[in-house]
């Protein structure tokens, strides 16, 4: 198993799929043949992380603990922290400070499916120093509903903005980031000298912006299905994916 920690951020209030979050979180609700989130555990674990701190919200938290354990389960070892209300997703990851500080750290956010698994990705940044940020880009449709790379002629990523009016580029910034020990110092430099957005959130795409102002920060493009499953299309969409998976199988 990697000695990168994983991180999974499970907390938001799912309000863009109510009724059905009216009574659970959405990352309980099924993806054709399993809960949202155990796709999002098996990327992880899948991609040789084992030791994962989820991050939780609202009234579901026994629920969670209930359905996935200790994480015995997947061969894993799950440590919970709460997130006292919805304050975007650097703050979700502030928040696992005391368990993963001093470590590399792989991040999804718990509505992500991926096709794909990111073992060497993984241990490339394991073994080496040669960056401290990897981003995954999907090339999509509708850039304007993300976070959107602008890159350069050697896909290099120069900035990244959030949902465009004027989108750079087609590649959208996927839910899923591993960064270097200093991600903690970068979030308390956000913290204290951008603070929160409009919207009332630590936005994670200033502090990738950070990183790929001050550090090196590798662009991945992923090749195989990434949607979120946060609407009611992307989680019917979703849904299909894996059912045409299994059929093949």
């Amino acid at each position: 198993m990697s000695i990168i920690k994983g991180v999974i951020l499970a907390g938001g209030t799912g309000s863009r799929l109510s009724p059905l979050t009216k009574v659970t979180n959405k990352h309980l609700l099924p993806v054709y043949n399993e809960p949202m989130i155990y796709k999002v555990i098996k990327t992880l674990t899948n991609s040789g992380i084992g030791d994962i701190t989820i991050v939780l919200g609202g009234e579901s938290v026994g629920d969670f603990v209930r359905l996935l354990g200790d994480g015995s389960e997947f061969n894993a070892s799950f440590s919970y922290v709460y997130q006292q209300k919805a304050g975007g997703i650097a703050e979700a990851l502030y928040l696992t400070k005391k368990i993963v500080e001093g470590d590399k750290v792989a991040v999804i956010l718990g509505d992500n499916i991926f096709e794909n698994t990111f073992k060497s990705e993984i241990e490339e940044f394991e073994k080496t120093n040669a960056y401290q940020c990897c981003l995954f880009l999907k090339e999509v449709k509708d850039p304007k509903r993300f976070g959107v790379a602008e890159l350069d002629g050697r896909n290099t990523i120069k900035s990244i903005e959030e949902k465009p009016k004027n989108p750079q580029s087609n590649f959208a910034v996927t839910g899923l980031y591993i960064y270097d020990e200093n991600i903690f110092k970068v979030i308390n430099y956000i913290i204290n000298k951008i603070g929160y957005s409009k919207r009332g959130e630590l936005e994670i795409t200033d502090v990738n912006n950070y990183y790929i102002k001050n550090y090196k920060t590798k662009a991945v493009k992923v090749d195989g299905f990434w949607s979120d499953a946060g609407t009611f299309d992307t989680l019917i969409k979703s849904s299909n994916f894996i059912q045409s998976v299994l059929k093949k199988e």
